[in-house]
């Protein structure tokens, strides 16, 4: 038995060993257990409230209306998250350059973009590109543009990854600020170039450290593009929008809320299971 097998014997004896507590020796049922198991209770009922009630007010009809444009709403939305992350993640890497950045002016460029687009609501910063820009139009034309600012879509993907560049340039620069500085003085001593070590060695690192806050970004991202319906963008909020004006029949936002729910669903497993892929080296083997 080597020495770390024989550490986790030891460590696993005194677990067995610990005695219960006598405060809890007897007691089934405490406050706080009752207080969680009647929580659950209530969600449980609330969501099976919800499901008898789209099961009785179901309506063929307005299934066979709508149900393509909830999917043509949801495609909507997957589209605009995904450019405007994938955008957003390009311009993040010069943004949290420049906050690690040892030049005062682009250390105080940086801080104060992310301070910004950080510390004001996206719906703000839509309405400001939207409304606001829009206003310049000789200006725009003049320097060619004016195609980005006239459409609701090229507005709604510019406010979207100004925002997400902001909060992904400080997941990046936690990240790697993260990363011991011993792995970049070992790629050093190797003659490893500043270009190879951080994408070889650093970028690998940081972005296990960054892969839980990511995804916690994409979610929000997805969540908060119900804002761009606002702006008249048919996106998922868009088409529900639209359904409820027309039938004034508030299941459209139920059906839409569901929509939400399995997109997030869907895509917490997805990233549970990125992690576990990127992270299986780190696991200890049990055997």
């Amino acid at each position: 038995m080597n020495r770390l097998a024989q550490t986790r014997y030891i460590a696993d004896e005194m677990l067995d060993a610990r005695p219960c507590p006598a405060s809890a020796r007897g007691k089934l049922f405490t406050l706080g257990k009752l207080t969680g198991a009647v929580l659950i209770a209530v969600w449980i009922a609330f969501f099976a409230a919800i499901i008898w009630f789209l099961i009785d007010s179901y309506d063929a009809d307005y299934m066979s209306r709508y149900s393509v444009r909830y999917l043509d709403g949801f495609l909507t939305t997957i589209e605009l998250v995904f450019w405007s992350l994938v955008i957003g993640g390009i311009l993040s890497l010069p943004i949290a350059f420049g906050r690690m950045s040892k030049n005062g002016f682009l250390r105080q460029l940086s801080f104060g973009y992310i301070y910004f687009f950080r510390g004001t609501p996206l719906l703000a910063q839509l309405f400001l590109l939207y409304y606001g820009f829009g206003q310049f139009r000789p200006f725009w034309q003049d320097v060619g543009l004016w195609w980005l600012f006239r459409d609701s879509w090229s507005i709604a993907l510019l406010s979207f990854t100004l925002n997400t560049a902001a909060y992904q340039a400080e997941i990046l620069r936690g990240a790697i600020m993260n990363v011991p500085k011993g792995q970049v003085e070992g790629a050093q001593s190797l003659g490893l170039s500043k270009l190879v070590t951080f994408f070889k060695v650093v970028l690998p690192q940081a972005m296990i450290v960054a892969l839980r806050p990511y995804g916690n970004e994409v979610i929000l991202m997805i969540k908060g593009s119900a804002v761009v319906s606002i702006i008249s963008v048919y996106d998922l909020m868009g088409h529900t929008r639209r359904a409820f004006s027309q039938t004034y029949d508030f299941q459209a936002y139920i059906y839409a809320a569901i929509f939400y729910l399995l997109c997030v669903e869907i895509l917490r497993r997805l990233w549970d299971m990125l992690e576990k892929r990127l992270t299986r080296h780190l696991k200890r083997d049990n055997g």
